[in-house]
């Protein structure tokens, strides 16, 4: 992971869907919505649903991102993707 995409979102922090977010699970992907700012999400990444997923259930988003099968030296787009999802308030620390 390149230390650009390592700090746009501080991966060794527990992270978890915005409380005012609901996933629904689509044969894509997902859709996100947030009932707060009325944004609608598609995610079409099935591992990037699969990680948002279990983000309750590891310590950090590094561990999540892990437990998805996904290589420290492969986790780049995802970790990216995931920071756009913070960025757009989808996702948030605990």
């Amino acid at each position: 992971m390149t230390a650009a995409v390592q700090g746009a979102l501080d991966v060794d922090v527990p992270w978890a869907l915005h409380p005012q977010v609901a996933l629904r699970p689509e044969s894509f992907g997902a859709l996100l919505y947030h009932f707060g700012t009325r944004k609608l999400s598609f995610l079409k990444n099935r591992t990037i649903v699969a990680i948002i997923e279990s983000l309750p259930d590891h310590p950090d988003m590094r561990t999540a991102i892990a437990a998805a099968g996904i290589t420290e030296s492969g986790s780049a787009p995802y970790v990216k993707a995931l920071a756009t999802l913070a960025d757009s308030k989808m996702i948030a620390p605990r």
